[in-house]
């Protein structure tokens, strides 16, 4: 006896629909389909963390038969807030360097030796920090745990994931805020991208959640 396949939609999630500026739900593949769901419409699985636009869930493209709209990002990071990200990261690697140098200076006896590892090794931080974030920024997370938590992800200007080499121009490029006298982490300011000179050299901005 052939047993046929269960629609796609009955393996979805439920999901969570804005409808007059309020979300309601959840609601069941089946139940959606009585809603006027369109390409714009705001929707959330129990599973995601915000809302997105139903022409970007693959799912509810095929179920509604809705395309794929391009849009280029609209909601930008500002520089004071993209500090506090980068204070995160720094107070992250620093714990993380805390913990390695205290098993380090454990096996060493010469009280000079143990202060020369446990100072020394602080100048391998903003190191550290540059090779993380570019890792981070280039990975599927789109932002180093700083950046995760305070709602922002890098991207290129037409919003989309950035490549590792992208990522390494970019953070490499911090050096011009630097040798700019901070003159290239003000620019961020001045803007409606909100474009550090990095970022500008990069072809990059970083984003930030949306708000309903």
């Amino acid at each position: 006896m052939l047993i046929r396949a269960a629609p796609a939609f009955y393996n979805m999630k439920e999901y969570f629909v804005v409808i007059g500026g309020k979300p309601k739900g959840p609601f069941a593949p089946e139940q959606m389909k009585e809603l006027d769901i369109n390409s714009g419409t705001f929707v959330k699985s129990t599973g995601m963390d915000d809302y997105k636009e139903a022409h970007e869930i693959p799912e509810l493209r095929e179920l509604f038969g809705l395309k794929a709209r391009v849009r280029e990002p609209q909601y930008f990071a500002a520089p004071d807030v993209r500090l506090l990200a980068v204070i995160i990261d720094y107070f992250l690697i620093f714990a993380v360097y805390c913990v390695i140098a205290t098993i380090v200076v454990f096996f060493i006896d010469e009280k000079q030796l143990r202060i020369v590892a446990s100072v020394g090794g602080l100048a391998i931080i903003p190191v550290a920090k540059t090779i993380y974030s570019i890792y981070m920024e280039s990975s599927a997370r789109q932002g180093t745990w700083g950046k995760i938590l305070m709602g922002q992800k890098v991207c290129d200007e037409k919003g989309n994931p950035i490549s590792f080499g992208r990522s390494m121009i970019r953070n490499l490029s911090k050096l011009t805020g630097i040798l700019t006298f901070g003159i290239g982490f003000l620019m961020g300011f001045f803007g409606k991208r909100q474009q550090c000179l990095h970022d500008r050299i990069a072809g990059t901005v970083v984003i930030k959640d949306r708000l309903i």
